[in-house]
């Protein structure tokens, strides 16, 4: 799988986890270059806390676009630290 945004390959693996509709990209598996701190949370009620990270392609910025849980709650430790996207960001084979 890709994760592709301003048609650059942000992300790709043959090892996503698909977790609701969304792939989950190994950390190591994602260009750190294309990836911003943010400071946008969120919670699930299943899988808790979310962390957010901004897209930077090309000068071009897509706030909150990436998302991971760095202390998923109980039955969704497979999915720490791995990383999916949204908000424009295509995920091809």
């Amino acid at each position: 799988m890709k994760a592709i945004w301003n048609g650059v390959t942000i992300a790709q693996s043959d090892a996503t986890i698909v977790l609701e509709g969304n792939h989950y990209f190994p950390p190591e598996s994602v260009d750190r270059n294309c990836l911003l701190s943010s400071n946008h949370r969120t919670m699930c009620s299943l899988k808790g806390q979310a962390s957010y990270h901004d897209l930077f392609v090309d000068g071009n910025v897509n706030p909150n676009a990436a998302w991971f849980y760095p202390e998923p709650r109980d039955g969704y430790e497979h999915i720490k630290g791995h990383i999916a996207f949204f908000k424009g960001v295509q995920v091809v084979e």
